[in-house]
């Protein structure tokens, strides 16, 4: 009888490489692999998606004559807002779109304030007065409470382009189109002392939805900007923590639907001021993700297209499981140490962002503050990742919302 072969010890033992492969691919490899088959001609490339131009550019381009806009619902939902919603009706009857076709709809989530009645005074067409039940309630009673075929979105603190509602209506008119998503840029309000980061996430963040949008549908939206056809609304289940920016994507296309990135659709909102503001927000985000996550079906690639679902795990599971993937890549690193040279240069990696991140503020101005600053806003919105998922679990995800700190 043979000996058993020699198994290499690197072989036998756990290692970081896995998870330093896939944390370096999802960041890094993924982007650039979107970035190549976009050169090379995608074979699911998406016509609707580049209605305003190439990917990542935001050339205007309209389709839809002015004679033919369809009428459109467009719900802002709000919680004790009076003193912005104001003038966010007023900024949305002002929008380059046929007044007589656009119904603007304020949705009051148990306002303590003057909410409805400033809304009212500003213009709105329909102010409903709905118990505290949460943004997502309320989008909902809005949507049932309308008939337009086109159902807009948007946040209270929000400001939109002038044209930016027609842009995402000539999104949707592209057969097969049921979500359109805008953009959104985040500026720094009157507070002294932001530092946050969000702004440099959100433009990574930008270039990689216009590349899966143009190659197949987007796998997330956000808040402040999007439409959808009311015939795609159905396939969304409606659930009242689990936003829309997340779930609606990937579920409309299991249902047949695009999801699709409009580059010159824009709009722009204050951003938390600090990046510690910015963890307490993303935490609560990620309260309100990880139901999405877990139950309402992102983990269940059944009846999605093959390049969208490579899409959805490179993008979305491997940045939920960010913290995990973290924590393996540390307990490995510092368990080989002793017998790798790579495993002590991750390590020493490791250590380098968690002392950049410790005080970022107290190194020097200049590209090596901005670094520490970065590094600082990785590691905070990594745990909140984490954190939310704990808050989920042990606390629970309450459907109410507050507007985050310094965004008014």
């Amino acid at each position: 009888m043979s000996r058993p072969r020699h198994i290499p010890s690197q072989l036998r033992r756990p290692t970081g490489w896995l998870p330093a492969t896939l944390l370096a691919y999802h960041h890094l490899g993924y982007p650039a692999v979107l970035w190549a088959w976009a050169r090379l001609g995608g074979p699911q490339a998406n016509p609707a998606a580049t209605l305003a131009g190439e990917p990542g550019k935001a050339a205007s381009r309209r389709t839809v004559h002015a004679d033919d806009l369809p009428p459109v619902a467009y719900v802002i939902a709000a919680h004790d807002e009076a003193d912005v919603i104001g003038a966010k009706v007023s900024s949305t009857a002002a929008l380059d779109y046929p007044r007589d076709r656009l119904r603007i709809v304020v949705a009051c989530d148990g306002c303590t304030d003057d909410t409805a009645a400033v809304a009212r005074a500003a213009g709105a067409d329909l102010v409903l007065e709905l118990p505290r039940g949460g943004k997502m309630a309320a989008q909902h009673a809005a949507v049932a409470a309308v008939d337009e075929p086109i159902v807009a979105f948007s946040d209270a603190n929000s400001t939109w382009d002038a044209d930016a509602l027609h842009q995402l209506v000539d999104a949707l008119a592209e057969p097969g189109t049921g979500y359109a998503c805008g953009r959104v840029r985040f500026v720094q309000g009157d507070a002294e002392g932001g530092d946050n980061q969000e702004g440099v996430y959100w433009r990574y963040e930008m270039a990689i939805r216009s590349r899966e949008s143009a190659l197949a549908s987007v796998t997330a939206g956000n808040g402040a900007i999007y439409a959808i056809r009311r015939a795609a609304y159905s396939a969304y289940a409606f659930d009242p923590v689990m936003g829309h920016d997340l779930a609606m994507p990937f579920q409309l296309v299991r249902a047949g639907w695009r999801a699709v990135d409009v580059p010159s659709a824009r709009a722009w909102e204050k951003m938390v001021p600090t990046i510690d503001g910015e963890f307490r927000r993303k935490r609560r985000m990620m309260s309100h993700a990880w139901p999405i996550v877990l139950q309402a079906g992102m983990l269940d690639l059944r009846g999605l297209p093959t390049t969208y679902s490579a899409m959805l795990v490179s993008h979305r599971w491997l940045r939920y499981g960010g913290p995990l993937l973290h924590l393996w890549l540390g307990e490995a690193s510092l368990r080989g140490a002793r017998r790798s040279r790579i495993a002590r240069l991750l390590v020493a990696g490791q250590l380098a962002v968690l002392v950049l991140a410790a005080r970022p503020q107290a190194l020097p101005a200049g590209p090596v503050r901005r670094i520490g600053l970065l590094a600082r806003y990785y590691v905070a919105t990594t745990a909140a990742i984490a954190l939310g998922l704990r808050d989920h679990l042990i606390d629970g995800t309450e459907a109410s919302w507050t507007p985050p700190e310094g965004t008014r």
